[in-house]
C-alpha cells in the first residue's frame, strides 16, 4: 500500500469504526487530529493513540462552525468520516441525521476552504444510487434517494462540487460500499449487518435476515477503504480530483452466502456454531435489493487496487471479531 508521510491529517469521527483506523495508519508516518462527539465513536478505539504526541484528540461536533475551524486550523489534508450513518435511524430520526450530516459537512466545507487546506476527502454512500436497478453502479448514474440517509449523502456530493467549481476547494467523495472489520460496532439498534451477525452467532443466536436472503452486497474490506483514502490524498492527477469514486472489491454476495461464510469462519472456534438456525423477516423498508460497484474509475484514476475479497477480508476480520465479542 502507498504511504503518505510527513502531513498533518484531520480525521473527523475518527474515534469511529473507519476514522479509527484510518487514525491508526496514517499515525505511523503524520501528524493527526481526530474530531469526534463520540456520539457513536468510541473511546476505546483510540484509547491506544492518545499518548502519541503526534495525536491530537478534540472533542466536539461539527454541528459547531467554531469547533470545526478550530480542527482544520493546521491541517494539510480533511478526510471527513464523521455522520450519522444507518437508513433505520434516518427514517426514524429525519432531523438529527440532516443537521449532522448536511449541515455539519458543510461547515466542514467552509472551514477547510477558509483555512486552506490542500483537498477534503470525504465518506460518501453506495446509498446515493437509490432506485437505479442498474448493475454494477457506475459513479456516473444514479437513481433517486430511499431514505433521508440517502438524500444527506446525495447532498453533499452537491455541496462538494459547489466548493470545487467555486472556490477552488480540491474535494474527493468515496461512495462506501459495505464496509466491515475491525473495530466494527456490533451493539445497538443500527449495527451493521456482519458485526451484529457476528455477535448473534457467537452467542447461539439465530441471526435474523430481512427479506428471503437474496439481497446482495458488494461487502467491503476495512484496508480497501483505507487505501481509496490514502490514494485520494497523494494522488497529483488533475484528472482524478473533485470527482467521486465507488469504494468496493467489485463483487457481490447474498446475504444468504454471507451467513454461510460467516458460519463456516466462525465454526473453526466453536462447532456448535455450525447448527445455528437463520430466521427471516419482512424487508426493511429503504433498503436496496442489490449492490455492486464498478471499480474501473477507481482504478484508472486513483491505481485503486482492492487487496481484499470478502472471503479474505472475513478471514482477517473473524479473528479481531473473536476476540473481542466474546
Amino acid at each position: 500500500m502507498k504511504t503518505i508521510k510527513n502531513k498533518t491529517i484531520l480525521v473527523t469521527g475518527g474515534a469511529g469504526f473507519i476514522g479509527s483506523n484510518l487514525c491508526e495508519v496514517l499515525l505511523k508516518d503524520n501528524k493527526v487530529i481526530c474530531l469526534d462527539n463520540f456520539a457513536t465513536g468510541k473511546r476505546e478505539n483510540i484509547i491506544g493513540f492518545l499518548n502519541n504526541p503526534d495525536f491530537t484528540l478534540i472533542e466536539g461536533d461539527i454541528r459547531d462552525l467554531a469547533v470545526c475551524r478550530k480542527a482544520v486550523e493546521n491541517a494539510d489534508y480533511v478526510l471527513h468520516q464523521a455522520a450519522l450513518g444507518s437508513v433505520p435511524r434516518s427514517l426514524a430520526d429525519p432531523i438529527t441525521t440532516n443537521e449532522v450530516n448536511i449541515s455539519g459537512f458543510l461547515n466542514m466545507l467552509v472551514a477547510s476552504r477558509d483555512a486552506g487546506v490542500k483537498r477534503f476527502v470525504y465518506a460518501a454512500s453506495s446509498s446515493t444510487y437509490g432506485d437505479s436497478e442498474s448493475l454494477p453502479k457506475k459513479e456516473e448514474k444514479i437513481g433517486k434517494p430511499l431514505s433521508p440517509y440517502a438524500i444527506t449523502k446525495y447532498v453533499n456530493e452537491l455541496y462538494a462540487e459547489i466548493f470545487s467549481n467555486t472556490y477552488g476547494l480540491e474535494t474527493i467523495g468515496l461512495r462506501y460500499f459495505n464496509v466491515f472489520g475491525r473495530r466494527q460496532d456490533p451493539d445497538g439498534a443500527y449495527a451493521a449487518v456482519i458485526p451484529k451477525f457476528v455477535g448473534q452467532l457467537i452467542q447461539h443466536e439465530s441471526p435474523v435476515i430481512n427479506g428471503d436472503g437474496s439481497f446482495s452486497r458488494d461487502f467491503t474490506y476495512i484496508d480497501n477503504v483505507i487505501q481509496m483514502n490514502i490514494l485520494s490524498m497523494l494522488t497529483e492527477n488533475p484528472d482524478a480530483v473533485n470527482t467521486v469514486y465507488n469504494v468496493a472489491f467489485g463483487e457481490r454476495a447474498t446475504l444468504n452466502e454471507l451467513l454461510s461464510a460467516l458460519k463456516e469462519n466462525l465454526s473453526r472456534y466453536d462447532n456448535k456454531i455450525e447448527d445455528v438456525t437463520v430466521k427471516y423477516g419482512p424487508e426493511r423498508a429503504g433498503d436496496i435489493p442489490h449492490s455492486l460497484a464498478s471499480i474501473e474509475k477507481a482504478k484508472e484514476l486513483l491505481g485503486y487496487n482492492p487487496q481484499y475479497s470478502l472471503k479474505n477480508g472475513l478471514k482477517e476480520a473473524i479473528n479481531w471479531y473473536w476476540e473481542n465479542l466474546k
